[in-house]
């Protein structure tokens, strides 16, 4: 199993308490059975979690959050903080057949290259 999380919020619960919950309408519960990054990984697995290093904090924070815990939790990961790419351009590369993001995609993580 190969994934990729782009600008993924894998922590739900620090939305509970902001304006855009009343949208959501996220319970405490909810916020943490939809949390990836408080679930285990079904293993094995491989995540790469992919970030605009020009991103807004959080996401960067949220980004590395899970590739740090499902380590912990026996996953293969990484994370990537892709220069000069925010939440809104960040995605582009997929339309190029040559670049990181879609070899990345293309790509499992092999566990000795870590």
């Amino acid at each position: 199993k190969n994934t990729i999380s782009i600008s993924g919020l894998h922590d739900l619960r620090p939305l509970l308490n902001t304006s855009m919950n009343d949208v959501l309408g996220l319970d405490a519960q909810e916020a943490v059975m939809e949390s990836a990054a408080l679930l285990r990984p079904a293993l094995p697995c491989s995540i790469t979690c992919w970030v605009g290093a020009d991103e807004r904090p959080e996401f960067v924070r949220q980004n590395d959050l899970l590739a740090n815990i499902w380590t912990g939790l026996g996953a293969s990961t990484r994370a990537v903080h892709a220069p000069d790419k925010h939440h809104f351009n960040v995605i582009a590369d997929l339309a190029e057949p040559d670049s990181d993001l879609t070899a990345c995609l293309l790509t499992p993580i092999n566990p000795e290259d870590i």
